[in-house]
């Protein structure tokens, strides 16, 4: 699967900005590719991941959830997680976070701007611009905020500011991209989502991408082979294609992408737009959207703040028509399930994103075979969303 010089997957990805913005993509793709062949830069970048960042993250075997999904006859896959969630800030979003922070001061911007979700990413911008001193502001969206407070503390504490804007993540990401174009000599705009213009989702996806080289190394010390099924939830595709990426070749790999379905697929209320969305062009590329008839924008919901987006990344988008990989969706409900089922059984907390991934396995697991090996991308840790889980199971415990 190859890139053309427009950032096209398929009919998927491109530059559908303004006229004053391509030449500006077109210098920072033409610097990303220096940076990738640059042997200091990489050196640089992989001491960081290393000392820094705290890579590589295990490949945990979760044995008593492998128990948990053994069938009467006591057979079933082996399950395990890529702890993501032992990362510096919490989730895998610092992977990417880090390595643009290093690009931009490569090229000689001052101040990083980023839009944040969950509010991971934005934990993961700010303590990146702290160690390379840089300035740095974060966008939120007001409904996000309410919800995720702690994070919203830390960013101001690593020297970050944050500026609330009304609304959620997908209004945050506009706002971000506003301030951004108005300074364009000065300033970055660090995405930490697989979408955008090209060469914003390549960007991603590449520096994401240690995720699953990492993994194709530890299942060969593990087991000495490769994963057979691939499990990543999916909002707009970062920790998915992290992932997936290092896979897509070996077609005897199962890449799963697990969506919100929210309340329902039915229901209105739900961020699964790779089951229920349409092609269309938001935020300068194009992929599958949530929308209308009349292609306005629907706002999506998921108790997972982070999976809050109405579009999805063009790698994704092509993986879907290629039929090359899975996508399906489970409830608010059943992550939550999931959530809980973990904390129970292994003892750990994971972010209500990967709570999803998790949540697919009660559908996968009886049709796979006994010994199958199951990696799960465990993105982040649950912490953050300890509030959200607590209100949301009063009166079920």
């Amino acid at each position: 699967m190859t890139v053309s010089s427009t950032g096209k997957f398929g009919r998927f990805g491109g530059k559908f900005v303004p006229e004053a913005l391509i030449s500006c993509l077109s210098k920072l793709e033409a610097e990303f590719i220096l940076a990738l062949h640059d042997e200091n830069f990489q050196e640089e970048l992989a001491t960081a991941l290393r000392d820094y960042v705290g890579r590589e993250s295990p490949l945990y075997f979760a044995k008593r959830l492998t128990d948990y999904y053994k069938n009467s006859e006591g057979k079933g896959p082996e399950i395990y997680l890529k702890r993501e969630d032992l990362v510096h800030t919490g989730a895998h979003k610092i992977n990417n976070a880090i390595a643009q922070a290093m690009l931009a001061k490569r090229i000689g911007r001052k101040r990083i701007v980023a839009a944040t979700g969950a509010g991971q990413h934005g934990v993961a911008t700010a303590a990146a611009c702290a160690k390379l001193s840089l300035e740095c502001t974060i966008f939120m969206g007001s409904a996000d905020v309410g919800r995720q407070g702690a994070n919203v503390l830390l960013i101001k504490n690593l020297g970050a500011q944050v500026k609330v804007v009304d609304g959620s993540f997908k209004d945050a990401t506009s706002e971000a991209i506003r301030d951004w174009v108005g300074d364009l000599e000065t300033s970055y705009f660090l995405s930490g989502t697989a979408v955008g213009p090209h060469p914003c989702p390549t960007i991603v996806r590449e520096f994401q991408s240690v995720i699953g080289k990492e993994t194709r190394k530890q299942a060969e010390e593990k087991w000495g082979g490769k994963p057979d099924v691939l499990v990543a939830c999916v909002g707009s595709g970062s920790n998915a294609l992290g992932m997936f990426h290092e896979f897509i070749r070996d077609e005897d790999v199962r890449l799963i992408g697990v969506e919100a379905a929210g309340i329902g697929l039915d229901s209105g209320a739900h961020s699964a737009t790779l089951a229920r969305g349409d092609v269309g062009v938001y935020h300068g590329s194009m992929s599958y959207l949530l929308q209308d008839e009349e292609g306005q924008i629907i706002g999506p919901h998921s108790i997972g703040v982070g999976l809050e987006y109405p579009g999805v990344s063009p790698e994704l988008s092509f993986l879907k028509d290629s039929g090359r990989a899975e996508f399906y969706a489970v409830t608010d409900d059943e992550a939550l399930d999931a959530y809980r089922r973990l904390c129970q059984l292994e003892g750990i907390f994971p972010a209500l994103e990967a709570s999803h991934a998790l949540a697919y396995l009660e559908k996968l697991c009886p049709g796979l075979e006994d010994g199958a090996k199951v990696v799960v991308n465990c993105s982040g840790r649950g912490d953050k969303d300890a509030a959200t889980v607590y209100k949301h199971n009063e009166g079920r415990v």
